[in-house]
């Protein structure tokens, strides 16, 4: 039973339910973009959202990652388990794009040669800085051995998309992660997988089938949304 609502931030409404572990999530329609400057409606982007993400994330149970998902209760809908959000945003970048690129004057696109982890404060008042372990810990966000959890488990997250994704005819630029703590301190993947949180390139022509679309007045953005839930619940390509 969906009771008082907990929280509401830019795509989704937390609500409590009758059991003190766990919450029901809403996904909502309002797309943001920099820290919440830009602001608009992707119709069915929620429906969506909410479906790749019902569906990626018991794949990502199964594989061994724990995860907040317990079951999609509506097109909109579903129940997680209840956790305290760590304050960290977890970047995993297989290839240069957006501010990386942006940062480091490398051209959008390039293959890394290995991943990398990047960590910001969640925080949209001071447009999520990026940070490092260090100040994770000094500031008490997040304890050492819970952020060496936090990279595994991301790195863990990203070995499992990558392939899946590929068999999809999709590339998986980079992506950003949220995790959290259950009542009895277990670090778990929270928050959701889409278009939203990807970077979603097709692997044969690089179009952007992600939130760039919105982002940068690409336009098409409710067909690119469309087109990933279609393919992440199709099999994989011989």
């Amino acid at each position: 039973m969906k009771l008082e609502q907990r929280y509401e931030g830019k795509a989704k409404r937390v609500y409590a339910t009758e059991n003190p572990h766990e919450y029901i999530v809403e996904y909502k329609d309002d797309a943001t973009a920099f820290n919440g400057v830009k602001k608009a409606q992707i119709r069915g982007k929620g429906e969506i959202n909410n479906a790749i993400t019902a569906h990626l994330f018991p794949l990502l149970e199964a594989a061994g990652i724990p995860t907040h998902f317990v079951e999609r209760l509506s097109d909109r809908e579903q129940r997680v388990r209840a956790v305290e959000i760590i304050p960290v945003e977890v970047i995993v970048r297989n290839v240069a794009a957006g501010s990386f690129s942006e940062r480091l004057g490398v051209e959008e696109g390039t293959e890394l040669r290995r991943p990398v982890v990047e960590y910001c404060y969640k925080s949209d008042t001071l447009g999520d800085p990026l940070i490092n372990t260090d100040t994770a810990v000094a500031l008490d966000w997040a304890g050492e051995e819970e952020l060496s959890r936090i990279r595994e488990l991301a790195l863990r997250v990203r070995d499992f998309l990558t392939p899946y994704f590929a068999g999809r005819g999709i590339r998986l630029v980079d992506f950003k992660l949220e995790f959290g703590r259950t009542h009895d301190g277990q670090i778990i993947l929270a928050d959701e997988i889409s278009p939203d949180t990807c970077r979603f390139w097709d692997a044969a022509t690089n179009e952007k089938l992600d939130k760039d679309r919105f982002r940068r007045d690409l336009g098409g953005v409710e067909d690119a949304y469309a087109e990933m839930l279609r393919r992440v619940i199709a099999p994989a390509q011989g």
